[in-house]
């Protein structure tokens, strides 16, 4: 039992760092967080757009980042790698903000997602799967959900681990979309099933 609350008090830090990151590092692209525990010292991850705006002149604002880390979270040993993202299309947080500034601008919420889908699934994924609920019409419309998904997108099991995913909401005015973004990144195994490249379907070509 004491293995379970272990880990389960793992995730609740992890999940609030990555919240106090995210609205920390918004300038500098932020995408998410890896944490490592060992004897010696926490290792924190951070991938982003724009290391340098993290890293700051002379490694001040890393500094800076790292001290407020280890007060807010109790977390006396830790340590700050900044790490570069490959391709925005396949980090779920990156592409769950660029979903919502296209919704913010009034762009058809159906059409958006098929766009963002084809991206994602062109630079490599495996698998998405991209979820938007709220009031996608109109105003006077009744709140809806869109939900589509192209390759394998895991729900159940420790293979969900495997998959990046990522919530954030548009703020239209017609009302609040909640959007929610899975990817399964390029070079995936799988213990139960092999994935390869995903072709994207005809009907999202066409979008």
């Amino acid at each position: 039992m004491a293995i379970e609350y272990k880990f389960v008090g793992d995730a609740i830090i992890k999940e609030n760092i990555s919240k106090y990151l995210g609205s920390t590092l918004v300038k500098a692209g932020f995408s998410r967080v890896e944490i490592q525990k060992t004897p010696v010292l926490t290792r924190i991850t951070v991938y982003v757009l724009s290391p340098g705006l993290v890293i700051g002149r002379a490694g001040k604002t890393i500094d800076g980042l790292t001290d407020t880390i280890r007060k807010r979270f109790g977390l006396e040993n830790a340590q700050i790698n900044v790490m570069e993202v490959e391709n925005k299309m396949l980090e779920p947080l990156l592409v769950s903000r660029e979903i919502v500034n296209r919704l913010e601008r009034g762009i058809n919420a159906r059409k958006v997602i098929q766009q963002m889908l084809r991206s994602v699934i062109e630079n490599g994924a495996l698998g998405a799967e991209i979820i938007a609920s709220g009031k996608l019409a109109a105003k006077g419309a009744r709140a809806k959900t869109i939900r589509k998904s192209v390759g394998y997108i895991p729900k159940a099991g420790d293979v969900t681990t495997l998959v990046r995913e990522a919530s954030t909401a548009a703020y239209p005015k017609y009302g609040a979309i909640g959007v929610k973004v899975r990817i399964v990144p390029p070079g995936t195994k799988f213990p139960d099933r092999q994935v390869t490249q995903i072709e994207v379907p005809k009907s999202i070509l066409s979008s």
